[in-house]
């Protein structure tokens, strides 16, 4: 079967990618070994952060910008709400580089954020407990992405412009000949003029079959929510959060639909072979104390544990992302590597992979995010 455009991944990056290729016209395939979205990977748990003055690096905030522009279209496009504004307050001591970077960005670009020191916060939210060294920025526009919601909301248009979705379906074979693609699944052959790689923690395997070898490495996480007293932690009163503490750098979010405060950690996390079982979260003492420790630390008035899950990240070594061209098949466009912070800008992505298969170029500069800054010298 023919198509101009295959799509290997179709979870949030790769859903986003068929919806704006099908949307210009482009006949796309897209394949995906589980039923998307699913919890296989890297996309599911209910809720992602979105936040603006990005402690990661100021190389990114147009690009979080666009996202959230193209957020909103979605929302507008399929009559769903998609983003909850909570507003996102991070926090940690203020020469750290993750509180600097945020306030640089903010000036930079603009953005609001509202600074305060530990007296300010506990007395605006009263369900935290700081030290007195802690600083935080509060940031009143942004708050949640509902992830799965919005890979459906992809899948709903990207299907209604007439893109096909394969699921349940692993390719075991990719080959380029004369820039013809072919890629082969258990049951099945398919041939296009170009292809997308978006395969999350599997995308290393997929590419070195087109004799690409990036460092990408799947880390075993863990996330989980716990009883809150509504009237302090649900989502019109507490905003999702980040915490670089001397311990680690955990987030959560506020409670949402009666589901209780998430909370998960960001940094650690054990390497993982992607094809292998998962070990539960309850299998595991460790995945509950450790976010417990956080809770009775700093945000004591939390509740027992009602439920915990597992997922992915897949590292870079600069926990940076990868959005490029293959540097041998122009036809190839590979996003991955998004190290635990790419869901938010995954609209984005959709669009400039999207760019980069029909013109080979994108409006925001993905030069941060090129696979060349790997090479060895």
């Amino acid at each position: 079967m023919n198509y101009d455009v295959i799509i290997i991944g179709a979870g949030s990056m790769g859903m986003a990618a068929g919806y704006f290729l099908s949307k210009s016209g482009k006949k796309t395939l897209l394949v995906d070994s589980c039923n998307p979205p699913h919890n296989k990977g890297s996309h599911h748990g209910e809720t992602r952060i979105i936040r603006y003055a990005y402690a990661e690096g100021e190389e990114y905030v147009p690009f979080i910008l666009k996202a959230q522009e193209l957020w909103n279209d979605l929302e507008q496009a399929t009559g769903k709400q998609l983003f909850i504004q909570t507003g996102v307050l991070s926090v940690g001591k203020e020469e750290s580089s993750f509180m600097q970077n945020i306030i640089s960005s903010a000036k930079k670009y603009s953005l609001p954020l509202e600074v305060h020191n530990t007296n300010e916060i506990h007395h605006r939210w009263s369900g935290m407990t700081l030290p007195i060294d802690f600083m935080g920025c509060f940031e009143p526009t942004s708050g949640v992405l509902k992830c799965e919601d919005s890979i459906t909301a992809y899948q709903e248009l990207a299907e209604l412009h007439g893109a096909t979705i394969l699921s349940n379906s692993r390719v075991k074979e990719i080959s380029i000949l004369n820039d013809r693609v072919t890629i082969k699944t258990d049951e099945k052959t398919f041939y296009s003029d170009a292809l997308v790689v978006s395969a999350g923690a599997w995308s290393g395997n997929l590419l070195s079959m087109l004799d690409l070898d990036l460092p990408l490495t799947p880390v075993r996480k863990t996330f989980a929510w716990f009883d809150a007293n509504e009237a302090l932690y649900h989502h019109t009163r507490f905003p999702a959060f980040a915490f670089a503490t001397p311990q680690g750098l955990y987030y959560g979010f506020p409670s949402i639909d009666g589901a209780g405060l998430k909370v998960g950690r960001h940094d650690g996390g054990d390497r993982i072979n992607p094809d292998e079982s998962m070990i539960d979260f309850d299998e595991r003492a460790e995945d509950e104390g450790d976010l417990v420790q956080f809770l009775n630390q700093y945000i004591p008035n939390v509740g027992h544990l009602k439920y915990g899950k597992t997922c992915m990240y897949t590292l870079t070594p600069d926990e940076k992302f990868i959005i490029d061209l293959h540097p041998k098949y122009s036809n190839v466009a590979i996003a991955g590597g998004f190290s635990g912070h790419g869901f938010k800008f995954s609209s984005a992505v959709g669009q400039a992979l999207s760019n980069l298969i029909i013109s080979g170029k994108n409006d925001i500069d993905l030069s941060p995010f090129s696979i060349n800054r790997f090479k060895r010298e």
